[in-house]
């Protein structure tokens, strides 16, 4: 008889999301377990820790109502598995990977780890093409390209929600007709936010080429930690198996880091910074390094994790580690939001670090980085200029600053502010930027090359005539 077929009834201690099993024998870490409760339910968990003669076991669907007496325990002896086939596109799942889109459950067509295989750097292929998002603030000044990990920092309350399901229908590659699959992964949401993806992606037709799985906040916190698992290898698995171009949103991955605290937690763990377990970087990156391209492979992996920092603090443990791991960040600000302005990106603490192999001519534009610097520079002067205006006055500005402080704010309306669908090109984001730019004293304009200031600045009425 093997250990598969033993059904153990030694449940000794249940807490928190985690049961432990006693008596045990041939159980391995990370193994799944089949739970049956006292009332005849079925649930899934997954070993945390193996001693010699008890397992640790997390629960996925929540301890609620299990007891030591009547639950037993069946160790089947394989890890955590997702089914996965081509018939995934355009449905939607569960925390445990149970479609609940009223369709008929997915003929797998291969059964994968969800814990995924690492890419071996060697073979990893340097992300390169450039991905238009359709916001100026990301193409202009903190260009995406395929298979970087570029994540968005923002706050409760702030419309990042929004700005994921904007990304995810507009988000193209130029030149290349080629589709975007979209993974979208939302861990601990609302199910009126859920209900807002939902509806947007079915209205705007691209729910077709988008796989989504939801936890709603109502659902078991434990299954947080499974869900951006899953997605990651659906997106594997499109991407490298079916040579797509895969975007992938993890959306709020402050709620996923709040589920591994509350296990650490309840396996009495000493805490590290903030209550967050030693291992949260181990973790996190363990999910963001799932992302690339391959060397040989078509396919890529584009990842935009969305993370709300608790207090609008970007030194929290969360978006600092995941700011060590990821290639850049975008932020966002709650000052920008109070201005009614959409959506409210701070550019100045934004960064994309693989933005410049992925721009200039043959991808975006000539002009694009010499732009991208020009408008960030006199932004920043603006943004200067405005906290010396609350001390001194404006009447104390020179001409000079004056300007500047005027473009800051146009910067503001005319560059960040954009509608909730409008989708820009390069060539407009670029426009506009040239536009702001011609506001400004000529001889300021020291970052960008004479030659394309003749060619794309536009002229004035004098130059006109």
């Amino acid at each position: 008889m093997s250990h598969k077929d033993i059904e153990y009834t030694t449940v000794t201690e249940v807490a928190g999301p985690l049961m432990i099993v006693e008596g045990i024998k041939d159980v391995a870490y990370n193994e799944v377990v089949k739970i049956r409760t006292s009332t005849g339910e079925e649930r899934t968990g997954q070993v945390l820790e193996v001693f010699t003669d008890k397992a640790i076991v997390q629960v996925f669907e929540g301890t609620k109502g299990l007891d030591t007496e009547k639950t037993s325990a069946r160790f089947i002896g394989e890890t955590m598995k997702l089914g996965v086939s081509k018939d995934i596109l355009g449905r939607v799942f569960d925390g445990t990977g149970n479609p609940i889109d009223n369709a008929p459950p997915v003929i797998p067509e291969d059964r994968r780890d969800i814990n995924g295989n690492p890419i071996n750097p060697y073979a990893r292929e340097y992300p390169r093409e450039f991905i238009q998002t359709g916001f100026s603030t990301i193409d202009g000044l903190n260009t995406l390209v395929r298979g970087q990990k570029l994540p968005i920092f923002s706050g409760a309350g702030l419309p990042h929600n929004e700005m994921a399901a904007q990304i995810a229908r507009q988000a193209k590659v130029l030149g290349k007709e080629e589709k975007f699959a979209v993974v979208f992964c939302a861990m601990g949401i609302t199910a009126e936010a859920a209900n807002l993806f939902v509806r947007d992606f079915e209205n705007t037709g691209a729910l077709e080429r988008t796989v989504m799985f939801l936890n709603l906040a109502d659902d078991p916190t434990i299954e947080r930690i499974i869900l951006p698992r899953m997605a990651l290898t659906c997106a594997e698995y499109l991407a490298f198996d079916l040579n797509m171009h895969v975007l992938v949103i993890l959306t709020d991955l402050t709620n996923y880091a709040e589920a591994l605290r509350e296990i650490a937690a309840a396996r009495e763990e000493v805490p590290g910074r903030r209550g967050y377990p030693g291992y949260m970087y181990t973790d996190l990156a363990m999910l963001y390094e799932r992302a690339g391209r391959i060397k040989g492979k078509k396919g890529s992996i584009t990842q935009i994790p969305m993370l709300t920092m608790p207090d609008d603090d970007i030194t929290h443990p969360i978006p600092d580690l995941t700011g060590y791991i990821t290639e850049g960040q975008i932020v966002l600000e709650r000052g920008l939001h109070k201005k009614g302005i959409y959506p409210p990106v701070a550019v100045l603490p934004c960064l994309s670090r693989l933005m410049d192999s992925g721009i200039g001519e043959g991808r975006t534009r000539d002009d694009h980085a010499d732009v991208s610097n020009q408008l960030y520079a006199a932004y920043a002067e603006g943004c200067d200029l405005r906290d010396l205006v609350a001390i001194v006055g404006e009447d104390a500005l020179s001409d000079r600053d004056r300007k500047f402080l005027k473009f800051a704010d146009e910067f503001e309306q005319r560059f960040i502010k954009q509608g909730s669908h409008e989708d820009r090109t390069i060539v407009q984001t670029l426009t506009i930027g040239w536009e702001l730019l011609s506001d400004l004293p000529r001889a300021d304009l020291k970052k960008i090359d004479e030659k394309y200031i003749k060619k794309y600045l536009p002229k004035t009425k004098e130059e006109k005539e």
